[in-house]
C-alpha cells in the first residue's frame, strides 16, 4: 500500500513538473487553465518558471490549494520588463475575469490608473467606486490592478522616464512665470515644471501620449516616436532636446524594476530579523539659514553610527521645519537602496505636525512603518510621546534616539554655519 502511494505521489509530482518545465526564466504573465480550457487565474512574474513552480513545490492551503487542484494547463506571455507584465496582467484580468483573481475580492477595491482630462492632465490612482468622483470625463482609464503596492511602485519608475504633474488645480497661463518657484517633485525629476511654466502644454502632452502607449502595451511605438523626434531635434541643432530624448530612450530600454519584483519583501524587510531598528530624524536651522536634517540609527537600543546620514535642505526656504522634514524623508525613502535597511520604527523630534507630515510621506511611497513623535511639553519640562510605542521598545530608548538625532543635526548645522562665516 505504501509503495502504491509513493508511485501515485511521484506521478502527481511528475505531472506538475510537466506544467512548468518549459516556462522561461524571464518576466511575463502566466495564464492557468482548468480541464474545460477556462482561464481561472492570471499572474505576473519576474521569473516565470520560478514563480509558477512555487505553486507546486511549496505547501499551499485555502484558496491557493483549491486553485492548484484545478490547473491542467499553463500558458504564458513573455515581456521585456516586470512593469510590462503588470500592465499585461491587468489587461488580461479585465478581458477574462478569472474566478481566482476576483474571488473573495471586492471589485470596487481594485486600483485603476486614470489620466485626467485637464489642460495639463494628471496621472492618478483611483478605486473603481471613486473614478467618477475624481474626474467626470477622464481621458483614459487603465486597469484593474489587484496589487496596490505594485502599481504604485510601477508609477514611480515610469514617472522618472515620463515626468508628469500632480497639481490638482488648473494653473492659469498668467501664473506660468519663471519667477514662480517649482515644486519639490520638479527638483527630484518627477515633474516637468508645470507649476513654474518650464514646459509648454504641447511638450507636456507628448509625455502623456507616451504613457498611454505604455499602458496599452505599445512600447515599440514609443521608441518610434522618440527616435523620430530625436532625429528632428538633431537636424535643427537642438542638441540639448535631442540628448534628453536619447536619455528617455535609454531609460525605457533599461528599466530597473527589481524593486517591483521584490516589493512585498522590501516593505517587510524589517520583519526578517530579530533586530529592532529605529531611525530618528531632526531638523536644525536658524531662521532657515544653513538648514540641515539628520538621520540617526539605533539597533537594539544602541547607536549604529556608520549608518547615520546628513542632509542639506535643498528645496525649502525660510523657517519651515515641517517642509524640511518632508524633504529629507522623501529623499531618504524614495531613493531606498538595498544597503539601506528599512526601520521597524521612525522617530521624529517634534509634535503632531511633524508626525502627520511623516505619515503623509510614507503613505505616498507606500511604506507601512510605525511613527513616533517626541515633543517637549507645553512648558518644555516634560517629553510628550505622540503615537503608540511598539512592543519591545522602551520610552527611555525613544528619548535617547531623539536626543542623538538632535545632537547630530546641531553638530552638522554648526559645521556648515562655520564654513559660511569663514567665507
Amino acid at each position: 500500500m505504501g509503495l502504491h502511494q509513493n508511485r501515485k505521489s511521484d506521478l502527481f509530482m511528475f505531472n506538475n513538473f510537466n506544467l512548468y518545465k518549459n516556462l522561461p526564466n524571464s518576466s511575463g504573465v502566466y495564464l492557468m487553465k482548468n480541464a474545460a480550457g477556462e482561464i481561472i487565474y492570471v499572474g505576473k512574474a519576474g521569473n516565470l518558471k520560478k514563480r509558477v513552480s512555487s505553486y507546486f513545490l511549496r505547501p499551499q492551503d485555502g484558496r491557493v490549494s483549491m486553485l492548484v487542484r484545478e490547473i491542467v494547463k499553463i500558458d504564458y506571455k513573455k515581456t521585456d520588463t516586470v512593469i510590462e507584465a503588470l500592465i499585461l496582467e491587468a489587461e488580461l484580468i479585465k478581458k477574462y475575469s478569472p474566478k481566482y483573481n476576483i474571488k473573495d475580492k471586492d471589485n470596487k477595491s481594485f486600483l485603476y490608473v486614470e489620466i485626467t482630462k485637464e489642460e495639463f492632465p494628471r496621472v492618478i490612482l483611483a478605486r473603481e467606486k471613486d473614478l467618477k468622483k475624481e474626474s467626470d470625463s477622464p481621458q483614459r482609464i487603465f486597469g484593474p490592478y489587484t496589487s496596490a503596492s505594485s502599481i504604485r511602485e510601477a508609477l514611480k519608475i515610469i514617472r522618472k522616464i515620463f515626468p508628469y504633474s500632480l497639481h490638482r488645480t488648473l494653473i492659469s497661463r498668467e501664473s506660468h512665470s519663471r519667477a514662480r518657484r517649482p515644486c519639490f517633485d520638479y527638483e527630484i525629476g518627477l515633474c516637468p515644471g508645470v507649476c513654474a511654466g518650464f514646459i509648454t502644454r504641447k511638450e507636456y502632452l507628448k509625455n502623456i501620449r507616451n504613457m498611454k502607449l505604455l499602458f496599452q502595451g505599445k512600447k515599440k511605438q514609443i521608441f518610434k516616436n522618440l527616435e523620430k523626434e530625436m532625429k528632428k531635434e538633431s537636424r535643427e541643432q537642438e542638441f540639448e532636446k535631442a540628448e534628453k530624448l536619447r536619455r528617455q530612450i535609454f531609460a525605457l530600454k533599461h528599466i530597473n524594476d527589481v524593486a517591483l519584483i521584490n516589493e512585498a519583501e522590501r516593505i517587510n524587510v524589517g520583519e526578517r530579523s530579530a533586530e529592532i531598528r529605529i531611525e530618528g530624524y531632526d531638523i536644525s536651522n536658524i531662521s532657515g539659514a544653513s538648514a540641515v536634517g539628520s538621520m540617526i540609527v539605533f539597533v537594539n537600543g544602541a547607536p549604529l553610527k556608520n549608518e547615520y546620514r546628513k542632509f542639506k535642505i535643498k528645496t525649502v526656504l525660510g523657517s519651515d521645519d515641517v517642509g524640511m522634514l518632508r524633504e529629507i524623508l522623501f529623499r531618504r525613502f524614495s531613493r531606498h537602496k538595498s544597503d539601506w535597511h528599512l526601520p521597524n520604527l521612525v522617530l521624529i523630534d517634534g509634535g503632531k505636525p511633524q508626525v502627520n507630515a511623516t505619515k503623509n510621506v510614507l503613505d505616498s511611497l507606500d511604506f507601512k512603518i510605525p511613527i513616533i513623535g517626541v515633543a517637549k511639553g507645553a512648558e518644555r519640562k516634560k517629553n510628550e510621546i505622540i503615537g503608540k510605542i511598539p512592543k519591545g521598545i522602551s520610552e527611555e530608548t525613544l528619548i535617547s534616539v531623539r536626543d542623538e538625532a538632535h545632537r547630530f543635526a546641531i553638530t552638522y548645522h554648526k559645521k556648515l554655519r562655520g564654513r559660511e562665516f569663514i567665507k
